[in-house]
């Protein structure tokens, strides 16, 4: 007569005899990568108290592959979260973006303007403002600006923008010059001062140096202040995208600018950004004094589109995301005479 235990021994001396059940195969690949995530999902698992060590049981061979089956259809039929889309763009550094916008730019039309004519700029604008008692900042909605600059500097530009009277640009005032104490005041006029990096024409940015090395010391030269306490890398950075935002420089001028600028230390991406116009792209960006700088460009075409400049940190001004200005470059091209918009 068999006992109960001898019942159970022959059940699994048969059971052994079986072949296993049949189960999904898996690749050694996808074996590892399901076992990593049964193996994560435990250690996340939430717990109070004071941590303690995990003890899993262990499974080999059909037991294992049966688990990890059952995760696989418990994972992969849960919600899986969106990936970003900016995950590349986070990963560039500030000279990769900058390094784009300089193959864009070399491989640009070039910008022909005779010296008789003038650069005309079209841009949307929006720029934060204070009332004479202090206060925070408050902007004014974004508006069109046009503008028309002397390429050679000898003519009278102009300045438009909506809501405001024209404004002539490089009008030489009429001035009176005394030679000595008591002497009769002679009648003169006012001269241009030489152009620079920080009062440029269209003639001198099309002189500047394409060699990256040579153009940044010229604009650390010519942005150097009398005093000594300011930032002189966001000088120059500032500088730099004044000649992005306000000039037309030929194609290799603007390549080297933005070689030129992604050898100032502190510049950092942000993924996202937004000019005044609604545009959204990539922004190089550079902090000094609580106060950030953004270049914005294309995402697919690495075209500089405009810039922001945005607290960040509380002050005065107001709380840090203050938006201080911003702007968006629509039009660049060359005019016959200030006030006529170019053709086309």
């Amino acid at each position: 007569m068999t006992t109960p235990a001898d019942d159970a021994r022959l059940r699994d001396d048969l059971a052994r005899l079986l072949p296993p059940p049949a189960v999904p195969d898996l690749s050694p690949l996808r074996h590892q990568t399901l076992k990593h995530r049964v193996l994560n999902a435990a250690e996340a698992r939430p717990h109070h108290g004071r941590s303690r060590r995990f003890v899993l049981p262990v499974a080999t061979g059909a037991a294992l592959t049966a688990a990890l089956t059952l995760a696989v259809v418990n994972v992969e039929s849960a919600p899986q979260p969106a990936p970003r889309r900016d995950a590349a763009v986070t990963a560039s550094s500030a000279s990769q973006v900058l390094g784009r916008a300089a193959l864009a730019a070399s491989e640009t039309p070039q910008a022909t303007v005779r010296p008789d004519q003038f650069v005309y700029i079209e841009s949307v604008v929006a720029h934060a403002g204070r009332s004479a008692g202090g206060g925070p900042a408050t902007t004014a909605p974004a508006h069109r600006r046009q503008v028309w600059l002397s390429a050679d500097g000898t003519r009278e530009g102009l300045l438009r923008e909506e809501g405001s009277p024209d404004t002539a640009l490089g009008v030489s005032g009429p001035v009176e010059t005394i030679d000595h104490r008591g002497a009769t005041p002679r009648p003169g006029v006012l001269g241009r001062p030489e152009p620079s990096v920080t009062d440029p024409t269209h003639t001198f940015v099309a002189a500047l140096p394409t060699d990256p090395e040579a153009l940044l010391r010229l604009v650390y030269d010519q942005t150097r202040p009398a005093d000594a306490g300011t930032d002189p890398h966001q000088r120059a950075f500032t500088a730099i995208g004044t000649l992005l935002a306000e000039t037309w420089a030929p194609p290799r001028v603007t390549a080297a600018l933005y070689e030129a600028a992604a050898r100032i230390p502190g510049t950092t991406v942000l993924p996202a950004a937004t000019d005044a116009a609604g545009r959204e792209g990539v922004a190089v960006a550079r902090t000094a004094e609580g106060e950030q700088t953004q270049w914005i460009f294309d995402r697919g075409t690495s075209a500089f589109l405009g810039e922001r400049t945005v607290l960040t940190r509380a002050t005065s001004a107001g709380p840090a995301g203050t938006v201080l200005g911003t702007t968006a470059v629509l039009t660049k091209a060359a005019a016959g005479r200030p006030g006529i918009r170019p053709a086309g």
